[in-house]
């Protein structure tokens, strides 16, 4: 199904973040202009979540905010969600703690990769389908 135009800049969002859990995943093939050296990649990460990752959790809370109570399903996805934010942002914190960074880089990759995925594929299919009125008066910000 193509994404509903109000959802298009999170998918954008998405598809940069789903190239930095490939590039953070400990089997990562070398993509240029981007140094495999676990300190790069972690300093690449710390970026990532400022610039990138704060921002888009906030559209999404702030769409799951507009979508709460229209739907009962879409209402247990949303908590599911909330919840894997919350074990995200819990995973990047303790970055600055591991004692494998490469390890819990991986571990982060490979969560935040099956997060975006459910998302994309199961959630926002859900709200297209069953939200169309809501998604189509809602204005998530670039």
């Amino acid at each position: 199904m193509q994404r509903h135009t109000s959802l298009v800049s999170l998918s954008h969002e998405h598809k940069r973040l789903l190239f930095v859990c490939r590039y953070l995943k400990k089997d990562a093939a070398p993509y240029e202009g981007f140094p495999l050296e676990t300190q790069a990649k972690f300093e690449y990460i710390v970026k990532v979540f400022q610039e990138l990752m704060v921002p888009h959790i906030q559209k999404e809370e702030y769409l799951f905010e507009k979508c709460a109570g229209k739907n009962a399903v879409i209402d247990a996805m949303m908590l599911e969600l909330q919840e894997e934010h919350r074990l995200i942002s819990r995973m990047y914190s303790a970055l600055t703690v591991s004692t494998d960074l490469d390890a819990s880089m991986d571990v982060l990759a490979t969560s935040l990769e099956a997060h975006i995925r459910k998302e994309e594929r199961e959630f926002f299919e859900l709200l297209q389908q069953e939200l169309p009125l809501l998604l189509a008066d809602l204005q998530l910000e670039n």
